[in-house]
């Protein structure tokens, strides 16, 4: 028992750097001396079981365990996974740091396992004026959401949300600030945007929200002490709110096939009160005013290979598994890992 209790004690503590002060964490950031991509090499050490007392148990609430990787780079600037999104083969993928930098590259499988990172890239973000975004302080970028040859990108503490036409200039792509939303800058530094999600219209045409992006706060609260979000894209951006409960906040968010919302959440604690859960919520329920809520298909303490997950999203293999994809941000600290992590819908 003794590794697994100093694994869980190192996890505990280090939660306590999610929380520094914003200003506390500028201090760390700094923009990549590199103008344009690199390319970098990624180390992959599989995760042969999710529980790590019973490798033989693979079923956690409706989640099977399909495989995981511990990754690691000796380039400089790797870590801090805040945000992921992959093609619809599960293979090809975009992530973002919260250093302000995008790595692009390719998740190599034997079968349905993980295996490797593969042709991968790293850069700065570059704002409207070609510089690293990081260099004017916008370095804490937490979301990411993809709808077709764009892409956007949410920010902490400046309460922004940059929007890139990657499919024209990729990883030289210049980003734009879009309007903010009413309300949005009075959120909390470090509990600002962290999740976004474009309901894509090639997806979803018939849904009311098609076409119209969603932006979740990570611990924003309002007057009942439920997490801030918005729909932009509308004639006017209305805001609705997520229930929160049991001190979980928000890390990423990701649409189903079928339209249900899934909420990546996790908490923190130096006493032990550490977890990550998943809930499931209908698309039809976010609307402007609406207070959103669903049950629970995940959750996992430290008993489990988790860290700090703050990404999340979903693809459908050619057989018709629906894949939950999570990756969890190291904040590089030496006490945390990059975990990268695939677990099939069952239910």
């Amino acid at each position: 028992m003794a590794p697994h209790l100093t694994r869980r004690t190192l996890l505990a503590t280090a939660a306590a750097g999610i929380a520094l002060p914003a200003v506390a964490r500028a201090q760390t950031a700094s923009a990549s001396s590199a103008r344009g991509p690199v390319a970098i090499e990624i180390e992959a050490r599989t995760i042969p079981a999710f529980d790590t007392r019973d490798r033989a148990h693979t079923r956690f609430g409706s989640l099977q365990y399909r495989s995981g990787l511990v990754l690691t780079s000796r380039y400089k600037d790797f870590g801090g996974i805040s945000g992921l999104r992959l093609d619809d083969k599960g293979e090809g993928f975009i992530a973002i740091s919260d250093k302000g930098n995008w790595f692009t590259g390719k998740i190599a499988y034997s079968g349905d396992t993980m295996v490797g990172i593969i042709d991968v890239e790293a850069a700065p973000m570059l704002g409207t004026d070609g510089k690293p975004i990081a260099a004017r302080g916008w370095y804490d970028t937490e979301s990411i959401a993809v709808d077709g040859p764009t892409i956007y990108i949410g920010l902490e503490r400046v309460h922004q949300i940059l929007k890139f036409d990657f499919g024209r200039d990729g990883l030289r792509a210049k980003g734009e600030p879009i309007p903010q939303p009413p309300g949005m800058r009075k959120l909390p530094n470090n509990g600002s945007l962290e999740a976004l999600v474009m309901v894509r219209r090639d997806r979803f045409r018939t849904a009311p929200l098609a076409g119209m992006l969603l932006a979740i706060s990570e611990r924003g609260l309002d007057s009942a002490g439920n997490i801030s979000a918005w729909i932009i894209g509308g004639k006017t951006p209305a805001t609705f709110s997520v229930r929160r409960t049991k001190n979980y906040d928000i890390s990423d968010a990701a649409l189903l096939p079928s339209g249900d919302l899934l909420l990546l959440e996790r908490k923190f604690s130096l006493f032990g009160d550490t977890g990550v859960r998943i809930r499931r919520i209908p698309l039809s329920s976010v609307a402007p005013d609406a207070v959103i809520d669903g049950p629970t298909i995940f959750d996992a303490d430290l008993g489990y290979e988790i860290d700090n997950f703050e990404g999340l999203d979903v693809h459908v293999t050619a057989e018709g598994d629906t894949v939950l994809t999570l990756i969890s941000d190291d904040n590089f600290s030496m006490l945390q890992r990059t975990l990268l992590m695939q677990f099939t819908l069952l239910d």
